[in-house]
């Protein structure tokens, strides 16, 4: 997302805002606010050493592209761990994310105009010539409309803009004739059925070759899609309409845009992330700046820059207002009910959202931009890499890392605002990490969990087309860029198109929709946006003063669930009871309670149900900060569900030649040694003899001192880790018998006993799917000597080729064992969380189906309400007798009593739509339901 040029009437107005900080309040209620601001500016970074981090930049993009060109192409996508193609069909799917393939070299075409941008001009005219000769986009698969758009319209776009600016100078590219933008227009009116609707929203997806509805189609059925998949079409359409004449495009993607304005929510002036594309009705009615929305937001600023409709201005400050009025909390940006908006759906934000600073300072709102970057880059000191999605406070909510670029992009557009070289260290930290964490031998390959640094065999098409990009850019100076930079706007996934299109073919039939649906008071907004030039000349610690105050929001702002801390301090009224301090024997609690509507009652059995009836509440405020109660007590009733579970393990392949770069996601056991209390173990691999380890085996010899590699099957997992400590080895990996499987497409598990005692198993034992397993077997047949490091997450690499640099043993505990009577794999992913349903591999792309009530009565102890009223809202917590202050506490310590009374904890109950527990609470309620389904 976001504008290089200056663009249409691009001035240096820049509104100061000052927004009421939530960090702030929260630290001086949590009395860790700093006592002193370090004002001291970053040191300007030399000529040299910028040089030196663009010719890494460099290295490493040679080092992803040469690899896709070498071992995948002409295939979609790279597989860097196990070096080949992903091929649509041939692979295990992925659900939604493998919509974006389409067999069309979607790598190599998101590639082209990077290889301008970085100067590789000669390699940039063997790719044009490759794509002309071998792509074909009559292809008989179903595909993303979005997707498609953004990655391969936008790329043939931006190749062919970049390909006539270099014929225009004279060394290159002089035999083009056009041939990117003939087969930008052919693929063009391939998308065109899919706006075959009522509403002028297009279908999701569609078939390249079938278009839409027709029996080989395979599509045409869908009647959902997300705001900003409708609405993220303008740019590439419009520009396509310019280059060629033809209109057509341009008046599907106003037409689209259009309806979407008209459907807003007209009091807030918010949209909802997913939206019925034949009704108009809104599906789910959430509201954020992440994913399902965050590029219709981008392209309604950046359609003004380009095509120079004041419409599209007037758009998108109509809903920058409400986002700054509702959704933003600075630094957080929080989903809020498009119909109440003054209330949060949900106490996490997903890592999309990164996008918006840079899009801030398009707009040239710079204060909120530098709050909620710096934000983003503590998270992201902690973890190594943004995850998927975190918490408000900031824990890992989605552990999942796909190598996004947005906060690079962030990065770049608040650096050539600022001119601050603080930013230019932010980008040498994600350079650093890239190289430490996710580069492997062929390629880079995403984070399937940044807590354990474990990877994904996945490298996707956007990591080519904008992180290098604008790491690039961040250390390029004027001169090192071969045109202007200056001249092209971004699109959404950073290609370029160039401004002067503005002026060219505007014979376009437009209508000004905007104005009949909303009275503007032109003093409120900004007619003019920010060029890209420092906007802070006179004031060098200007971005370091906003920044300073939030360099410890991550490691010392206390816990908080979603709460408008301005609103707590309403009329000067205490701020409202939260539910971790909430405690039953307290009669204070007990009136609150009464006062938002909430009853109390003691069940027999010890547990106490919460019952709020709306319209008990003293006031409608009350009415929400009772909503806002039950809604943390459900996630603090989550939490200890999750606090059940062992966290996943990982297998480092540490000797020549990985040296640490490949982790594989691991299983772990219930019986042996404890990975996260006792140092990692470390050895060569060999396979044992049976394979399957039901025996005394025959080659103890082998195994001595080793980690042994047994199959999966015929016996229990302690049997076989029994047989093969007696012969020596020092720890084992169970490789899964079903061949195929794989930890992208299939929940984790974890061990069982078998029944008995199993304090005499001293050997770590994790377990492998059969794709996972198979990485390591290839390594054995290719380089015999393999050895690998059985920890609780990644080492550094530093410290692998020098064990003596690690750290001291932790002290040791008993090992917590469970025992089953039978073999058994328990699903780590399925814990009982109201607030995510069944955690996808992928949940920015992915889906999951909630069981039935029943089962989530029985797992998360709920027992249903007796009353069932449509305003009524009820849950059930665990006994709350004694002088506990903290709810939290006391979840734990219910946790393991429950675990110690039961050995046989079930882990395989699946998390259950809140409505079964809630009743039909109308309005209200839709907000939790959608927030429940965490579909994005």
């Amino acid at each position: 997302m976001s504008e290089a040029g200056g663009g249409r009437g691009c001035g240096c107005r820049v509104p100061q805002r000052a927004p009421w900080s939530l960090v702030a309040a929260t630290a001086a209620l949590c009395l860790v606010l700093a006592t002193s601001v370090c004002t001291a500016r970053a040191a300007p970074m030399s000529r040299e050493e910028k040089q030196k981090l663009g010719n890494q930049v460099l290295e490493m993009f040679d080092h992803a592209y040469g690899n896709y060109m070498e071992h995948a192409y002409p295939a979609d996508e790279l597989m860097p761990l196990t070096c080949r193609g992903r091929v649509r069909g041939q692979e295990p799917s992925r659900g939604d994310v493998d919509d974006a393939l389409g067999k069309f070299s979607l790598t190599l075409i998101d590639s082209l105009d990077t290889l301008v941008v970085l100067n590789k001009t000669k390699e940039f005219e063997d790719a044009v010539r490759k794509v002309l000769r071998d792509v074909n986009l009559d292809n008989d698969v179903v595909v993303s409309v979005f997707e498609t758009n953004i990655r391969v319209l936008g790329g043939l776009l931006g190749g062919h803009s970049l390909a006539i600016m270099l014929k225009e100078k004279g060394e290159y590219m002089q035999w083009y004739n056009d041939e990117l933008l003939q087969m930008a227009k052919q693929l063009g009116y391939k998308l065109l059925p899919a706006f075959n609707t009522t509403s002028g929203l297009p279908y999701p997806r569609i078939n390249l070759k079938f278009g839409i509805r027709k029996p080989e189609a395979r599509t045409g059925t869908e009647t959902d899609t997300c705001t900003a998949c409708a609405g993220t079409l303008i740019l590439e359409f419009a520009a396509l309409s310019r280059f060629t004449g033809a209109t057509i495009f341009e008046e599907y993607a106003r037409k689209a845009l259009d309806f979407l304005w008209e459907k807003r929510q007209r009091s807030s002036n918010l949209v909802g992330v997913t939206i019925n594309i034949h009704t108009g009705d809104w599906v789910r009615k959430d509201s954020g700046v992440g994913a399902g929305i965050d590029s219709y937001y981008e392209y309604l600023l950046k359609a003004y820059v380009l095509l120079g409709d004041d419409s599209f201005l007037e758009r998108f400050n109509t809903h920058y207002d409400a986002i700054m009025r509702y959704i933003s909390q600075p630094p957080l940006l929080l989903d809020v009910h498009i119909h109440k908006p003054m209330l949060n759906a949900r106490t996490w934000m997903d890592s999309l959202l990164a996008f918006f600073p840079g899009l801030q300072v398009l707009k040239g709102d710079i204060r909120p931009a530098i709050e909620t970057h710096e934000m983003l880059y503590q998270v992201i000191k902690k973890h190594n890499f943004l995850p998927e999605a975190f918490t408000t406070d900031f824990r890992v909510h989605w552990a999942q890392h796909p190598l996004r670029p947005e906060f690079a992009e962030s990065t770049y557009f608040l650096y050539k605002a600022t001119g601050d070289p603080y930013y230019l260290e932010v980008g040498k930290t994600l350079i650093e990490n890239l190289n430490k964490y996710a580069r492997v031998p062929c390629g880079f390959a995403a984070m399937k969990d940044v807590r354990t640094g474990s990877h994904e065999d996945r490298m996707d098409s956007f990591f080519l087309a904008e992180m290098f990009k604008y790491l690039y850019l961040l250390f390029a100076d004027k001169e090192d860029i071969i045109f202007d930079i200056e001249d092209y706007i971004f699109t959404t996934e950073a290609h370029l198109l160039p401004l002067w299109l503005s002026t060219t073919n505007r014979n376009i039939s437009k209508k000004n929709t905007t104005s009949e649906y909303t009275e503007l008071d032109d003093s409120n907004f900004d007619w003019t946006c920010p060029n890209t030039q420092i906007l802070f000349p006179n004031d060098p610690l200007y971005a370091q003063s906003i920044r300073e105050p939030l360099k410890n929001v991550v490691d010392k702002s206390c816990p908080r669930g979603i709460i408008r801390v301005e609103e707590s301090f309403r009329s000067g009224a205490n701020p409202p009871l939260r539910a971790r301090d909430f405690m039953a024997t307290n009669p204070e609690h007990l009136e609150i309670l009464k006062k938002m509507g909430v009853s109390l009652i003691h069940l027999k059995d010890g547990r106490v149900q919460l019952v709020q009836h709306a319209i008990q509440a003293a006031s409608s405020i009350d009415a929400e900060d009772g909503l806002r109660f039950m809604q943390e007590m459900i996630e603090l009733s989550s939490q200890q569900q999750k606090e059940q579970q062992l966290p996943p393990r990982a297998v480092q392949i540490i000797s020549h030649p990985f040296f640490g770069r490949v982790v594989l996601t691991a299983g772990p056991a219930q019986f042996g040694l404890d990975l996260s209390k006792h140092k990692e173990t470390r050895g060569f691999v060999a396979s044992s003899k049976p394979y399957n380890g039901c025996s005394e085996l025959t080659n103890p010899e082998a195994v001595m001192g080793k980690i042994a590699l047994i199959q999966r099957g015929q016996c229990m997992f302690a049997e076989k880790a029994r047989n093969i400590q007696n012969a020596g080895a020092i720890g084992g990996i169970v490789i899964d018998d079903n061949e195929g499987s794989s930890s992208d497409t299939a929940p984790l598990f974890q061990m069982a006993g078998d029944g008995k005692d199993t304090d005499d198993i001293k050997i770590p034992m994790l377990f492998l799917f059969s794709k996972e397993g198979s990485i390591i077997l290839d390594a054995i047949r290719e380089h015999e000597e393999v050895e690998v490091l059985l920890s609780d997450k990644a080492r550094d690499r530093a410290i692998l080729k020098d064990p003596e640099m690690e750290n001291e043993d932790q002290p040791s505990s008993e090992n917590d064992s469970q025992n089953q009577s039978a073999e058994q794999l328990l699903p780590l992913s399925q814990t009982v969380d109201l607030v995510d349903q069944e955690t996808p591999e992928n949940p920015l792309e992915s889906h999951s189906e909630p069981s039935s009530p029943a089962d989530m009565e029985e797992a998360a102890g709920f027992a249903p309400s007796e009353q069932k009223s449509s305003s009524t809202e009820s849950l059930e917590t665990p006994s709350l007798d004694g002088e506990c202050t903290e709810l939290d506490n006391q979840l734990q310590e219910q946790s393991e009593t429950e675990e110690d009374s039961n050995p046989n904890v079930s882990w395989g109950k699946k998390v259950q739509p809140i409505d079964s527990i809630l009743a039909d609470w109308n309005e209200d309620i839709e907000a939790f339901e959608m927030m429940e389904k965490d579909e994005l």
